[in-house]
């Protein structure tokens, strides 16, 4: 089977010129051309031309994509990979969905939500660090977790962690020792707090995990400036990480 440069664009819903043009760049050939001068494609040309537009669609530039196909061995991998990067398009869709049902169910109630409740998921903005660090499991158990919830129950839980941060903070104020009781009060407090997470290792009781977590979310604090932001300033993330580690390794 092939078609035309007429038939192609039609069904593609873009332009002749611009599969003229992705032939100019060499991202596109046609299969062959006639003696007439016109251009046909077979399915081949039309599965490269598939993957084009996928990855146009997902905001990739002619550059960009050009380096992809060049850089590619198996047109299989390829799919296989977009398939991937499509469901993950899917996925974020949906969350924006259940967002707006948020924003939708307080407007009819005559509540006033706050901005992160209504645009924010849990976890969202760190999918890739949650995946990396604790699995993809981690991420989607939290993630449903969090998006399963009401307005009112997202707002209770966003005050909570609030709270818990002042409470840090209060401490650091203070000057008590990270080793000190008030302090492992709070970094039980904080561990408990995580154990409401579906998916995190407090959450499924599993202790070796779980001072591996607390170690590592203590460390995060220091070393990324978006938590470390949370504790007002440096002195305040490394006290809340010494406390945590001295906790994950004497009370867990």
């Amino acid at each position: 089977m092939e078609w035309t440069i007429q038939e192609l664009a039609a069904r593609a819903g873009i332009t002749s010129r611009t599969l003229r043009h992705y032939d100019s760049v060499g991202l596109l050939a046609p299969s062959r051309v006639g003696p007439n001068g016109y251009r046909y494609y077979d399915t081949t040309a039309v599965a490269r031309l598939q993957r084009i537009l996928l990855m146009r669609r997902l905001g990739m530039g002619l550059p960009a994509i050009a380096g992809v196909l060049a850089d590619e061995v198996d047109t299989c991998d390829g799919l296989r990979a977009h398939i991937t990067a499509l469901e993950e398009e899917r996925d974020r869709i949906e969350r924006q969905i259940r967002s707006a049902r948020h924003t939708l169910e307080a407007l009819q109630s005559g509540a006033e939500p706050r901005m992160d409740v209504m645009l924010a998921g849990f976890n969202d903005h760190y999918k890739d660090e949650v995946i990396s660090r604790w699995g993809e499991h981690a991420f989607q158990a939290s993630n449903d977790w969090w998006h399963g919830k009401t307005l009112d129950q997202q707002r209770a839980w966003k005050q909570a962690a609030e709270d818990l941060v002042a409470a840090w903070v209060a401490a650091v104020k203070a000057g008590v020792s990270p080793t000190s009781e008030h302090a492992q009060s709070l970094a039980a407090r904080h561990v408990q707090w995580l154990s409401q997470i579906p998916g995190t290792p407090t959450a499924e009781g599993d202790r070796e995990r779980s001072i591996e977590m607390v170690e590592c979310l203590g460390d995060m604090y220091v070393d990324d400036p978006r938590f470390t932001a949370m504790y007002d300033d440096a002195a305040g993330a490394r006290f809340v990480r010494d406390a945590l580690r001295a906790y994950a390794r004497t009370r867990m």
